[in-house]
C-alpha cells in the first residue's frame, strides 16, 4: 500500500513541478499564482498544500530537482580535465534550457534562484578543492563562493545578453577569469 501511495505522491509532485515550469516559460515566476499552479495540474488546493508550503517552496524543489540531475549527468562529465568546477556542462545545459532560465532571470523568482543555486554550487566548488589535496592561502568557502560569484555574474550577463557566446566560449573566458585567482591563492 505504501508503493502505490508513494507512486500517487510522486505523480503528483511530478504534474505541479511541471505546471509551475509550464507556466513560468509562459509568464514569469512573479505572475504565477497557487490557483494557476494546481489548475494547470487538475489537483485539488488541499492536494497541493499536502506537498508544499506555497509556490515559492514547490520552486525549491523543482530547483532541487534540476541540482540533483545536474549532479548526476553535468557534473560529473569528463570533458573538464582538472576543472576544480564544471562550469561547461552548466553553461550547455542552461543554453538548451534558455527560455526557462531567462523566464526566471527577468523575473521575480530570480532571487529565489540564485540564492538557492549558489548555495548548491559552493557545496560543489568545495568539495572539489578539498578533493584537489592542494593547500591555499585563503579559506576554501571564500575561493568557492568567489568562483560561485564569477559563474553566476556571467551566467545572468549571458542570459541577457541573448546567448551571444557559445556555451563553450562562456566556458573558456569563465576559466581564463577565474582560475589565475584560484592558482594565485594556493599554497606553493
Amino acid at each position: 500500500m505504501n508503493e502505490k501511495k508513494d507512486r500517487r505522491s510522486q505523480r503528483t509532485r511530478q504534474l505541479l513541478s511541471d505546471a509551475l515550469v509550464g507556466l513560468i516559460r509562459e509568464k514569469g515566476y512573479s505572475a504565477i499564482t497557487v490557483s494557476d499552479i494546481i489548475e494547470r495540474a487538475n489537483v485539488g488546493r488541499s492536494t497541493f498544500y499536502a506537498h508544499f508550503r506555497d509556490k515559492d517552496d514547490l520552486f525549491v524543489g523543482e530547483l532541487d530537482r534540476v541540482i540533483d540531475v545536474l549532479d548526476k549527468s553535468v557534473i560529473h562529465e569528463s570533458d573538464e580535465e582538472n576543472s576544480l568546477f564544471p562550469s561547461l556542462g552548466l553553461f550547455r545545459h542552461v543554453g538548451e534550457e534558455y527560455e526557462l532560465y531567462k523566464a526566471l532571470a527577468w523575473g521575480s523568482g530570480i532571487d529565489l534562484l540564485t540564492k538557492h543555486i549558489q548555495k548548491s554550487v559552493v557545496e560543489k566548488i568545495e568539495e572539489s578543492l578539498k578533493k584537489s589535496r592542494k593547500e591555499f592561502n585563503v579559506p576554501i568557502p571564500i575561493l568557492a563562493n568567489y568562483m560561485a560569484g564569477s559563474f553566476l555574474t556571467l551566467l545572468k550577463w549571458w542570459l541577457d545578453n541573448k546567448m551571444i557566446y557559445s556555451p563553450e566560449q562562456m566556458n573558456e573566458m569563465f576559466k581564463e577569469l577565474t582560475l589565475p585567482g584560484i592558482e594565485e591563492a594556493r599554497i606553493k
